[in-house]
């Protein structure tokens, strides 16, 4: 292949640690693709990879095959190739939310943030055409991977969301519940003895305790609803809608009062090791 120059100029190697931002980063000498779930095969990513690599080739091949003069239209072809798609290349920090913003509103490329957002556009015409195509997949077999991958999903928010639903009823509520009575016991023990106390911290932690239990009850009657409403979705696309949002919505406001209470309970009441636990304890 001519390039149009005889002799390429030194370029110096970049050693920085830039690409660890990078999902698709080039590292000297090969590319590495890092956003490969831990709980998933490298062959989905693989085969759409390999795919799309396929059908650019098969583009680039069509055209230089009927070109009329070969040398002229390789370069316009890498010419316009570039142009068409340079808005991909990015060398900065990806994880910036300055890059998200440029990204999507300057440069137009799409981010979808959940499975519920990504997973219904396998069927788009542009992929279904690709892969069909090749002879990568049929459309049954990619309707069913698209159902597969978003029952998975599906399955795994709502055995989560049931189980927060148990963990917070009946453990966490019992455990606030048992340290709010205790305390407000020490403070009628001590009035008891001493009127006069002010025990003004001990009442302050009562009352709040009781409103977070107030609260947590009823963000668990919430979360109970939505699972409700995700059960009775019409077909797997709605399922995986309600769940991204309604019930994951659910789940996270729960989840606050939990936090506030855990903050706020002795630490001998409560039922779960802390990340201090997790991160730094041994036994």
């Amino acid at each position: 292949m001519k390039l149009g120059v005889d002799v390429l100029p030194k370029f110096n190697r970049d050693t920085t640690d830039r690409n660890r931002t990078s999902p698709f980063a080039f590292t000297g000498n090969k590319f590495e693709f890092r956003m490969l779930g831990s709980s998933n095969s490298i062959a989905c990513a693989n085969i759409m990879l390999n795919a799309a690599v396929a059908e650019s080739l098969r583009i680039y091949a069509d055209r230089l095959e009927k070109a009329e003069d070969f040398e002229t239209a390789l370069h316009e072809m890498i010419r316009k190739t570039i142009r068409d798609h340079k808005r991909i290349i990015f060398n900065g920090n990806g994880y910036d939310d300055a890059w998200i913003r440029e990204a999507t509103e300057e440069r137009g490329l799409l981010n979808y943030r959940t499975t519920a957002d990504c997973m219904p556009h396998l069927l788009d015409e542009k992929n279904v055409k690709m892969l069909t195509s090749l002879g990568v997949f049929t459309i049954e077999e990619m309707r069913s991977r698209r159902d597969i991958m978003l029952e998975n999903y599906c399955k795994s928010v709502v055995i989560e969301a049931n189980t927060m639903v148990d963990m917070a009823r009946t453990q966490i509520l019992p455990a606030i519940e048992a340290f709010a009575a205790d305390t407000a016991r020490a403070v009628a023990a001590k009035k008891a003895v001493a009127p006069e106390l002010p025990c003004a911290h001990e009442t302050g932690l009562v009352r709040a305790l009781t409103g977070l239990i107030d609260e947590i009850a009823a963000k668990i009657d919430e979360l109970e609803t939505a699972l409700l409403k995700v059960r009775g979705a019409a077909d797997i696309v709605e399922e995986s809608a309600l769940i991204r949002d309604v019930l994951l919505q659910a789940m996270g406001e729960l989840r606050v009062p939990c936090d506030k209470a855990e903050q706020l309970t002795a630490k001998s009441y409560w039922p779960y090791p802390t990340y201090s636990d997790l991160l730094f304890g041994v036994k």
